[in-house]
């Protein structure tokens, strides 16, 4: 058994991380952008041995006989399944949303959770060396599903890239480290998945189960006129008759055909466990302050324009230059803009001098901020007018839909079954692709499976190059 005979990389003692490495996030940019460099996988060995360290001491759900996974994982599910529908029934009897007090708390929770959705998957990329073996295929099917087949509209990765740019979350993310600690684990899972091919495994099955707070999520963001279809997407393709929470413990199960090595069934425990560090959904979700967040954005952004403005105009004795010269002045600047009648909270922002100058095609201030930063000024400055009006619909239950634009309708945005992947893998292509394609097929198979792999990475799987790859990939795997 191949997984049962890899070696116990968990015996050494974790190194906490150092120099360059100091940060989870340097190391997660490392990981995607330097994934083969030496020091960046090194750091990444420590970094797994260190969380895993923790995992293993943590108290584990999986149940201790692995052939009671399919029933644990199908009672799982109805368990699920029941409190979503309690939920639905309190939404009926005109309770407020669980999750998001309002739009902008709902886009915070989308820009917080991306260093995880945009490597989505990428913990089963070293799975794809092992394409030869069956016991894998499990494995590789749910990676390949990940990247869409190749399909760039059901690519995983760029669907969430997609959603962020729609509502102008795609800036550059200022997040506190711990929220990169999953998509760091993920990453590093990916590239070192031949000396942690337990650890995968379980980490695999933790994440392909599907939580409330998905089912929560998708209805929540939807009633925020937010398209939930990446998040609706997960609720259907993991399900656990034949979804990837299915595959998940099939390939468990095949690993373990031939009798359970007591050690590898533990590493699996650890690797599942993995899923529950870092910064959760729930605790991003509770961790939401609304003046707090408008706050860091407009510090962020006064850097930018502290010089931009003329001296002519001045609110409590100073230009607006020299309110944003400094670090920690920008609840006192809002405080002096409200006092000279520029803001009028509590009611309509159509109504505030302020909202008018940066809102608009027309407004002096066009493009300075994004919708989300526009959203969080908006949201603000309406203060009790606009909970009060939220608290209003949200009393009022509406018939679950998918968001316009959430249905992929278009056969080009359909991923294929798997009997047409050798004829997608064919379609027209750019004459660059088209050249990269014939080189591809001119090489030896093991040659050409070989670099196929090493562009389906987590960094490049969404460019063309990446996308024509990945179909080829499947279409020649089987």
């Amino acid at each position: 058994m191949l997984l049962q005979d890899t070696r116990n990389s968990l015996s050494q003692s974790p190194t906490p991380l150092s120099g360059i490495f100091s940060t989870t996030k340097t190391l997660y940019d490392q990981l995607l952008s330097e994934p083969q460099d030496e020091s960046t996988r090194s750091a990444a060995r420590l970094f797994l041995q260190e969380h895993l360290g923790i995992a293993a001491e943590m108290d584990c759900e999986l149940p201790a006989d692995v052939n009671a996974l399919e029933d644990w994982v199908a009672a799982k599910t109805v368990k699920v399944g029941k409190q979503y529908a309690a939920y639905l029934e309190e939404r009926k009897a005109g309770k407020p949303r669980r999750f998001f007090t309002s739009k902008a708390h709902a886009l915070h929770f989308l820009q917080a959770v991306a260093p995880s959705k945009l490597v989505d998957g990428a913990w089963l990329y070293g799975t794809l060396d092992n394409w030869q073996d069956p016991r894998f295929h499990p494995l590789i099917r749910t990676y390949l599903e990940e990247l869409g087949d190749g399909v760039a509209q059901m690519n995983h990765v760029l669907m969430y890239r997609q959603l962020l740019a729609k509502h102008g979350c795609d800036g550059p993310l200022s997040l506190p480290d711990e929220y990169y600690v999953q998509g760091t684990l993920q990453l590093a899972l990916g590239y070192e998945a031949q000396e942690f091919l337990p650890e995968v495994i379980g980490y695999n099955l933790g994440y392909e189960q599907l939580p409330l707070h998905l089912l929560i999520s998708a209805f929540e963001l939807h009633e925020l006129d937010i398209d939930p279809y990446y998040f609706t997407l997960h609720i259907t393709i993991d399900n656990a008759h034949s979804g990837h929470a299915h595959q998940a413990v099939q390939a468990l199960l095949q690993q373990c055909a031939g009798g359970t090595d007591p050690q590898f069934y533990q590493r699996v425990r650890a690797g599942y466990q993995l899923n529950d560090l870092g910064v959760g959904s729930g605790d991003i979700i509770r961790h939401f302050d609304l003046q707090d967040e408008l706050l860091r954005m407009l510090d962020r952004k006064r850097t930018f324009g502290q010089q931009m403005h003329s001296d002519y105009c001045k609110l409590e004795g100073k230009t607006v230059n020299e309110w944003l010269s400094e670090p920690g002045q920008m609840l006192a600047f809002l405080d002096a803009l409200e006092a000279r009648g520029w803001i009028q909270r509590g009611v309509d922002p159509g109504q505030s001098r302020f909202w008018h100058l940066i809102s608009g095609p027309d407004a002096l201030m066009f493009g300075v901020f994004t919708e989300y930063e526009q959203r969080l000024i908006y949201e603000w400055i309406a203060d009790g007018w606009l909970a009060q009006d939220q608290a209003t619909s949200g009393a009022r239950q509406r018939p679950f839909k998918p968001a316009r634009g959430s249905r992929r309708k278009a056969a080009s945005d359909t991923a294929v079954c798997p009997a047409d992947r050798t004829q997608l893998a064919m379609e027209p292509l750019s004459e660059p692709l088209e050249a990269l394609r014939q080189q591809l097929e001119s090489m030896p198979r093991a040659e050409r499976m070989a670099t196929l792999i090493s562009m389906m990475n987590p960094s490049l799987h969404g460019t063309p190059e990446g996308l024509l790859a990945t179909r080829m990939f499947s279409s020649q795997m089987y």
